[in-house]
C-alpha cells in the first residue's frame, strides 16, 4: 500500500493527494504520494508559526533540550529504516542512506546541548554605576527551504538551530524527497512540540517557496540550493529587510601534486568527484594534478572507476547509485556533450547504463585534457562528471584551484608541509582539506563557502547562532 503524507500546519496534519515521488533505481517503484501545498496553505503556516514564536521564544532551555534529544534517540533507534527510505527516494547507496541519517540525529544531539551552553556577555560600562549585559535572542520566524541531495541531513542542520535557539519555522522541502523530509517533521511533532512551532508545507517552489519569498513576515531566510533560486531569495528578503542565508554551488578543486601518495589522491578524487553520484556542493569536479604526477594519476583513476559498481541504491554491492531524474540525467549528459565538444578528451565512462530494473544510471564520467576556461571547469554539473586539468607546477596549480567564481571548499594531496601550509592559508575556499576528500565534513563545526558558493553566517556548530538569534544590548543603572 502507497502511503500518503500530509502537511503539518499549526499541528493539524491537512492537505490533498498531489505527487507521487519514485525509485530513481526502480521507475517502476512509488515511494508515496504527497501533498503539494498551495499559497494559501504556506500563508497559513507563516501566520501559526508568527502566533507561536512569542511562547516558543521564551520556553524553558529544559523543554527544547527534551524535543530535541528525542528526535535525536528516535532518529538514531530507527537509522537503518530511515536510511533505506532516504536512499530509496534520492538513490544514494543505503550505507551513505544509514551515514546521512546518522549525521541528522548528531545534529539533534549537537543542538539539544546547545540549549543548555546559551551564553551572553556581562561588561562594565563606560559610564560609572552602569553594567552592559550582551545576549541573544530568537530571530523570529524562519523560512526554510532545502535541496534533494541531502534530504535529511540538511534540514537536520536548519530546522535543529532554528528550534534550538527559539525560532519557529515554515519547512518547505525538494519536490524530490518529501518522504526525509516528512519523516523528520513527524519524529519532532512527536517529540512534543507545540502547535505551530514547526510548519511542513511540501509542494512547488514556484507556489509554497514564492509565497514564503513574499511574506513580510517572515523574519529570516535560509535557502540551499541553486545559484538561480538563491538570487530570488536574495532579492526578496531585501525587499522585505529580512535575514538571508544561501548555500548554493561550488566547482571544487583537488590539487595533487607530484610528491602526494598516488593512493591517496586516489582514493580522494574518486570519493569526492564521484560519490553520492557526484550529486553534492562539495563534489570535487575539478582535478588539478601536476606534470610529474599526471599520467600515473589519471591510469589509475581509469583503473578505479572500471571497478566501480553501478546500480541500484538499496543493493549492498552498489557503490555508485542512480542520478536522482531524468532532468539532471539529460544535464550531467548535455555537460558531458560539451566537454567533447569543447575539446577535452573523454579518457573514461559517460554512457548511460541498463540495469535489472528502468533507473537513471550514468556512467561515472572522467576528462582529461580540459582547461580550466572550458565550460566543465566552470560551471557546476551536479553529477558524476570530473575533469582533470594538467598543471606545471604547485604555483600554477593554486592559481587554477582559485580561478573559479565558486569558494565552497578545495583541497591538496602531498607530502609537503610547506605547500599544504600555503594552501590552506591562500585557498579561496570556505574549507580547505589536505590530502582527505573536498567532500565530507563534520556535524559540529562550521560549514560554507566564499565568492558565489555562500552569502551569510555560516551553517552547524556554534557558528549557527550568528544567523539563528540577535544580539541585543541591556543597559542598568543602579544608582
Amino acid at each position: 500500500m502507497i502511503p500518503f503524507r500530509k502537511n503539518l500546519i499549526d499541528g493539524e496534519w491537512v492537505g490533498d493527494a498531489g505527487s507521487r515521488n519514485i525509485n530513481p533505481s526502480n521507475l517502476d517503484d512509488v515511494v508515496g504520494e504527497y501533498a503539494s501545498g498551495r499559497a494559501e496553505q504556506a500563508r497559513q503556516a507563516i501566520a501559526a508559526a508568527k502566533a507561536a514564536f512569542p511562547a516558543w521564544s521564551r520556553s524553558g532551555l529544559l523543554a527544547r533540550h527534551a524535543v530535541l534529544r528525542k528526535a535525536s534517540d528516535e532518529i538514531t533507534a530507527r537509522k537503518d529504516e530511515i536510511g533505506r527510505a532516504l536512499a530509496r527516494e534520492e538513490g544514494k547507496t543505503l550505507v551513505e542512506g544509514i551515514g546521512e541519517t546518522v549525521r541528522a540525529a548528531q545534529i539533534f544531539d549537537f543542538f539539544a546541548g546547545e540549549t543548555l551552553r546559551l551564553s551572553g556577555e556581562l561588561v562594565p560600562s563606560v559610564r560609572p554605576g552602569v553594567g552592559v549585559e550582551i545576549t541573544r535572542e530568537a530571530v523570529g520566524v524562519v523560512g526554510i527551504i532545502t535541496p534533494w541531495n541531502f534530504p535529511i541531513a540538511i534540514p537536520a542542520w536548519k530546522i535543529a538551530p532554528a528550534l534550538a535557539y527559539g525560532n519557529t519555522i515554515v519547512f518547505k522541502p525538494a519536490e524530490l524527497v518529501p518522504e526525509s523530509a516528512w519523516t523528520i517533521v513527524d519524529i519532532l511533532h512527536r517529540a512534543g512540540l507545540p502547535k505551530g512551532v514547526l510548519n511542513l508545507v511540501m509542494g512547488k517552489g514556484s507556489v509554497v517557496g514564492q509565497a514564503m519569498l513574499d511574506s513580510p513576515d517572515l523574519n529570516a531566510i535560509t535557502f540551499t540550493g541553486s545559484v538561480g533560486t538563491g538570487k530570488r531569495v536574495a532579492a526578496a528578503s531585501v525587499e522585505h529587510m529580512r535575514k538571508f542565508q544561501l548555500e548554493m554551488g561550488g566547482k571544487n578543486p583537488l590539487v595533487v601534486l607530484d610528491d602526494a601518495d598516488l593512493g591517496v589522491a586516489v582514493d580522494c578524487a574518486i570519493n569526492g568527484a564521484y560519490f553520492s553520484t557526484g550529486q553534492r556542493c562539495t563534489a570535487s569536479s575539478r582535478l588539478v594534478v601536476t606534470d610529474g604526477i599526471h599520467d600515473r594519476f589519471v591510469d589509475a583513476m581509469k583503473d578505479r572507476l572500471g571497478k566501480l559498481v553501478v546500480g541500484d541504491a538499496l543493493d549492498a554491492k552498489t557503490q555508485i547509485g542512480p542520478v536522482v531524474d531524468q532532468s539532471q540525467l539529460k544535464q550531467d549528459e548535455d555537460y558531458i556533450a560539451i566537454g567533447r565538444q569543447e575539446g577535452a578528451d573523454l579518457a573514461f565512462g559517460g554512457e548511460r547504463l541498463d540495469r535489472d530494473t528502468r533507473g537513471f544510471y550514468l556512467q561515472p564520467a572522467l576528462f582529461t585534457q580540459a582547461t580550466n576556461a572550458m565550460r566543465i571547469s566552470r560551471e557546476e554539473i551536479f553529477g558524476p562528471v570530473a575533469n582533470v586539468i594538467r598543471v606545471k607546477d604547485y604555483d600554477e596549480a593554486l592559481a587554477v584551484a582559485n580561478d573559479t567564481p565558486f569558494g565552497l571548499t578545495s583541497g591538496i594531496c602531498t607530502a609537503s608541509l610547506k605547500h599544504a601550509t600555503h594552501f590552506k592559508r591562500n585557498s579561496e575556499a570556505g574549507m580547505v582539506m589536505v590530502n582527505l576528500p573536498t567532500a565530507g565534513v563534520d556535524f559540529h563545526v562550521p560549514f560554507g563557502g566564499r565568492k558565489g558558493s555562500s552569502y551569510g553566517p555560516r551553517e552547524q556548530g556554534r557558528y549557527a547562532a550568528e544567523f539563528y538569534t540577535t544580539v541585543k544590548t541591556a543597559y542598568t543603572f543602579a544608582g
